[in-house]
């Protein structure tokens, strides 16, 4: 029984197989409604994008199905019997359910702006996954559901979110092209850490903050109201100037923090080089 249940097992595909699955169905299913829709010519530029994303979002799960484990836990031994994968749980389902609505958001970049009522298709489907942002993150502070996999799950999806839907925004007009910078200051603050570590320099670690959470909503929200064909772009404009200000001062901040340039009593260094602050 014991040998015919471990076959079984290793025979289970594993959740990133199974997603990667429910992804090809949702895409097909998406260049149906297109094309019935709106036509094969929106269909196919729409398509392109979407896989990559789609494609990307696999790999990135895939890469992570080994810390599809509670925080405190301790990771298997590498000598240790491979047992059942398990579950990706509801919470990291709805993430994942995110990242799938962004891909669709990103398959709009190649299309153009729509006409009559599928203008609002990328303003629905990102506004769509923002509103299950706050989802998965109430179902993951259950007790026993916090998994170190659906944290790296929801940092990659959110920043994903916040990469293409504002390049859309832009290829469309609606969101002027300088509104990027918060894009790019996300993959600028990592390569700053990295370049940090690769030179051993100190790195500290970002205490926790009160503002960051509800700053990235506001721009969740914001991009929903910008990528909607509702108000007029030198209004979005102006919208855009008020709330990228604060979210790139943070990031300058949280860098000066993670550097140790900006001192923080509950910020301690990460790498073995903390008597190193001013060799930088």
């Amino acid at each position: 029984m014991s040998g015919a249940r471990s076959v079984a097992e290793r025979d289970t595909p594993g959740p990133a197989v199974v997603w990667a699955g429910v992804a090809i169905v949702a895409v097909a299913v998406g260049a149906g409604v297109l094309t019935a829709g709106v036509g094969p010519g929106v269909a196919g530029p729409w398509l392109l994008p979407t896989a990559v994303v789609v494609a990307w979002e696999c790999v990135f799960l895939a890469r992570r199905t080994a810390l599809n484990r509670a925080p405190e836990a301790e990771p298997a031994a590498p000598s240790a019997p491979a047992s059942r994968p398990r579950g990706l749980g509801v919470a990291n389902a709805v993430t994942l359910s995110r990242g799938l609505l962004y891909a669709g958001v990103a398959g709009f970049l190649l299309t153009g702006r729509l006409p009559g009522a599928w203008a609002w298709a990328p303003a629905l489907l990102y506004g769509a996954g923002a509103a299950l942002d706050a989802v998965d993150g109430a179902v993951a502070r259950g007790p026993g559901r916090r998994t170190l996999l659906g944290e790296k799950l929801d940092m990659g999806i959110d920043t994903l979110g916040f990469l293409v839907a504002p390049l859309v925004g832009v290829a469309w007009g609606r969101i002027p092209v300088w509104y990027l910078a918060l894009s790019a200051a996300r993959y600028l603050f990592k390569l700053g850490r990295w370049r940090r570590e690769r030179r051993d320099l100190p790195v500290f670690d970002l205490p926790e903050s009160r503002v960051r959470r509800p700053l990235a909503g506001l721009q969740m929200a914001f991009i929903a109201v910008a990528l909607a064909p509702v108000l007029p772009p030198f209004v979005v404009s102006v919208l855009a100037a008020v709330v990228v200000t604060p979210s790139l001062a943070v990031f300058a901040r949280d860098y000066l923090v993670v550097a140790g340039r900006i001192r923080s009593d509950e910020a301690g260094p990460s790498g073995d080089a903390a008597d190193a602050l001013d060799d930088d």
